[in-house]
């Protein structure tokens, strides 16, 4: 038997609840990268799909001091559905990701490491094959001013079959199906440039790198990676 259709008051109520608990979700990540020295201050953003909606931290509003009221969410157009909080200015990169791929979380930081490899070369050099995590060779985006429509185009170039990139002279965004995938996503990119920084700081030496095709057959072998559902 097929269960019997909400009212509408009842389905407003179900969608408001689920935005909430989102809410929380996505407070709480913003909250844990400025914990793992990922972000500083204000800096970086975070963001959540749900439907149509997508919840964003608000601009210059620090993490610890957001509130259930506080709730802020556009539609895929940018335009402002919920809450008085302005939207984070790098909204056009995370609206730019939600119009262009299945992501349901994007995860933005101005990670210090990430950040200094972003100024040195055009893409991370395959240093460990956890690269295949993101889709294969992480690229450098070329820079543009922040919150501009010409960031997020050089941000889809450089995402292109991947799940995150480098942002040149700014940061890292990755995304994901979930706030937990996207940000694990981002903490990995981060301790990538960070050992890429570590083993090319030795004097006299330079660092193995894999070959893509290595990488490739890491890319497979994560395919049934995990515990089967």
């Amino acid at each position: 038997m097929a269960e019997p259709r909400r009212n509408t008051a009842d389905g407003r109520q179900d969608a408001e609840q689920d935005a909430a608990r989102l809410w929380d979700d996505l407070v709480g990540t913003a909250r844990r990268s400025v914990t793992d020295g990922l972000v500083v201050g204000t800096s970086g953003n975070v963001s959540a799909r749900i439907g149509d909606l997508v919840l964003v931290t608000p601009s210059g509003v620090p993490y610890d001091r957001l509130t259930p009221g506080d709730i802020t969410g556009v539609d895929l157009t940018g335009r402002q559905v919920l809450g008085t909080l302005v939207p984070t200015s790098e909204l056009p990169m995370h609206l730019a990701v939600y119009r262009t791929t299945d992501a349901r979380a994007v995860v933005h930081t101005h990670a210090v490491h990430a950040t200094a490899v972003s100024t040195l070369v055009p893409e991370l050099p395959l240093v460990h094959y956890m690269a295949a995590v993101l889709g294969g060779p992480v690229r450098v985006a070329p820079y543009a001013t922040y919150g501009t429509a010409e960031l997020a185009e050089h941000m889809l170039r450089a995402l292109t079959g991947r799940s995150g990139c480098l942002l040149q002279n700014h940061g890292t965004i990755t995304h994901g199906a979930t706030l937990g995938q996207a940000y694990d996503r981002t903490a990995q990119l981060e301790w990538m440039c960070r050992l890429w920084l570590t083993a090319s700081s030795v004097p006299g030496l330079t660092p193995s790198l894999l070959t893509e095709a290595q990488l490739a057959e890491v890319g497979e072998r994560l395919k049934g990676y995990g515990q089967r559902r």
